[in-house]
């Protein structure tokens, strides 16, 4: 055994997960790395057969985001003569793609490596990739069907037939589940959402009854997200893709209503196994109502955490030329996790994260 393998069980620092880098671990952890340089080359394949164009947005931004839950890292900025000016990493590229849009560009796709702080667990890490892209002039049924060939395209990559966790298997070339959020939260918990819309005490007797726990200050959105984290999301990719949409507008800060029904919003995210693998938005491009329901969002942080982030000014002085445009977040690593059957996300991760295992 060689010192490294010794000291592979233990880093020697509290807290600290065992060394990545001890050879025996790393062994075992190196079919699934060779695995996600495979997935990498096959969906950048697939973007360039599509036409899009491959852009590097800077981590460092003046905002790192604004929605309320998310939590960002920050730094200092410093110049000569300075206090310094403080800065954060972005959570996700979307601002600064959309600044993209705004200057021409139409079929645009980032590997993005996002970081949001204390996100930990094993399908979560602080420091991921985000595979973001967007088509200017497509609607969000569109950048649906991408999200789906995205998944079948790692799955191949891979030579394999299903996607897979925890004993759970999901078969992308399957016909796509197609679920509104109203229908799921009707079949999963046996609630009728729309008669609760912006009704926070009607929402959290339906979601009591639903067997949910709800806690006095929870707000409207806390409830609702526990019914989807409780009751729907561990229903969802069961034998196939699942493709829940429409999300009630409250809980689509960077979406345009939906046509069908403004009190929903043009958002879905995709799922297989329970796993949310992708988010995407028909983009809200109206500036003034953007930057209103970032102040709320900003509003609901520090309420509840004490703090929040700055409005990104550029970026709202873009969306008032930015096309009509959709675009999708997929979370990269866990793709590479479910089409190679990882158990943790930090299976699939170079070098790991600390604090993390």
């Amino acid at each position: 055994m060689t010192v490294a393998d010794k000291t592979g069980g233990n880093s020697g620092q509290a807290g600290l997960p065992a060394r990545f880098w001890a050879p025996s671990r790393h062994g075992d952890r190196r079919f699934f790395l060779t695995a996600r340089g495979k997935v990498k080359s096959a969906l950048r394949g697939w973007f360039e057969g599509e036409g899009f164009t491959e852009v590097e947005c800077g981590a460092l931004q003046v905002s790192p985001g604004n929605e309320a839950h998310i939590q960002a890292f920050s730094s200092l900025f410093q110049r000569a003569g300075s206090d310094g000016t403080t800065v954060y990493l972005h959570t996700s590229p979307e601002f600064s793609c959309k600044k993209l849009l705004a200057a021409g560009e139409t079929k645009i796709v980032d590997f993005a490596r996002v970081f949001r702080n204390g996100e930990t667990g094993p399908l979560h890490t602080p420091e991921f990739t985000m595979v973001e892209w967007y088509r200017a002039g497509a609607g969000y049924f569109d950048i649906m069907d991408d999200s789906v060939e995205i998944c079948r395209a790692a799955v191949r990559a891979l030579g394999g037939a299903a996607l897979t966790w925890r004993g759970r298997a999901c078969d992308p070339f399957a016909d796509v589940e197609m679920l509104s959020v109203a229908a799921a939260f009707s079949r999963y918990a046996a609630m009728d959402l729309t008669a609760v819309l912006g009704d926070r005490d009607g929402l959290a007797r339906a979601a009591v009854r639903a067997g949910v726990d709800v806690q006095g200050d929870d707000c409207w959105s806390d409830i609702f997200s526990k019914v989807i984290v409780m009751r729907i999301e561990p229903q969802l990719g069961e034998g196939r893709l699942t493709c829940l949409y429409e999300y009630p507008l409250a809980e689509a800060a960077l979406a345009q209503p939906a046509a069908r029904d403004p009190r929903f919003a043009e958002r879905f995210e995709l799922y297989a196994c329970g796993v949310e693998l992708a988010n995407g938005f028909g983009e809200l491009t109206d500036a003034a109502v953007q930057r209103q329901r970032f102040q709320d969002e900003m509003a609901e942080m520090a309420r509840v955490y004490g703090r929040a982030y700055p409005l990104d000014e550029d970026f709202l002085a873009a969306l008032e030329v930015m096309p009509a445009a959709s675009g999708v977040a997929l979370g990269f690593d866990r793709l590479v996790m479910l089409a190679a059957g990882a158990r943790h996300i930090n299976d699939v991760l170079w070098t790991p994260f600390p604090y993390t295992e």
